[in-house]
């Protein structure tokens, strides 16, 4: 079994980057000084078959925009943290809530703020277009650039390693 695989097989927990993940990475402000962020619906539709397979998810976010909550509320994404720079104290917050250890979660990111929750989690990968020194100290690399499919390459890549992904796509026939 290749180490993705291996690690992604006792992952209880998901965590999301937004901007350059679950997005291309651009913003888009409008005249009157709101924002408006594209999302792919593959990703969305990953991330719910994750969450039918039984995996906790949760977005730890820099940025602070009611559009991620929103997006977050579709996709019955349980945590939400925005507005939060320092996403490892985040991420121990969340797992002493959970009673989770680290070994226990994947996290999905693209730039520096993301590097020391993807070096302390059981699985951290970077999307294929995110900064190369992230993707160099990441576990793993999707195929797919952020907010074009690599949520769902990630969600997908736990799903195969618990054997839930045949179940989750075959619920669909």
């Amino acid at each position: 079994m290749n180490d993705l695989l291996r690690r992604a097989r006792d992952i209880r927990l998901a965590i999301f980057d937004v901007d350059g993940v679950l997005t291309d990475g651009k913003l888009y402000f409008l005249v009157d000084g709101s924002e408006f962020k594209t999302f792919n619906t593959l990703d969305g539709h990953g991330i719910k078959m994750l969450i039918n397979s039984g995996v906790r998810t949760a977005i730890i976010s820099g940025r602070k925009t009611p559009v991620v909550e929103r997006r977050a509320q579709n996709l019955g994404i349980q945590h939400l943290y925005q507005g939060r720079e320092d996403k490892l104290v985040v991420l121990d917050e969340l797992l002493g809530e959970l009673g989770l250890d680290y070994a226990e979660v994947a996290y999905l990111g693209d730039d520096l703020p993301d590097l020391p929750v993807i070096r302390r989690v059981g699985l951290g990968m970077a999307v294929a277009s995110a900064d190369a020194f992230v993707r160099q100290h990441a576990h793993g690399v999707t195929t797919a650039r952020g907010g074009e499919g690599a949520a769902r390459e990630f969600c997908e890549l736990i799903m195969r390693a618990q054997g839930r992904l045949e179940a989750a796509q075959t619920a669909y026939l």
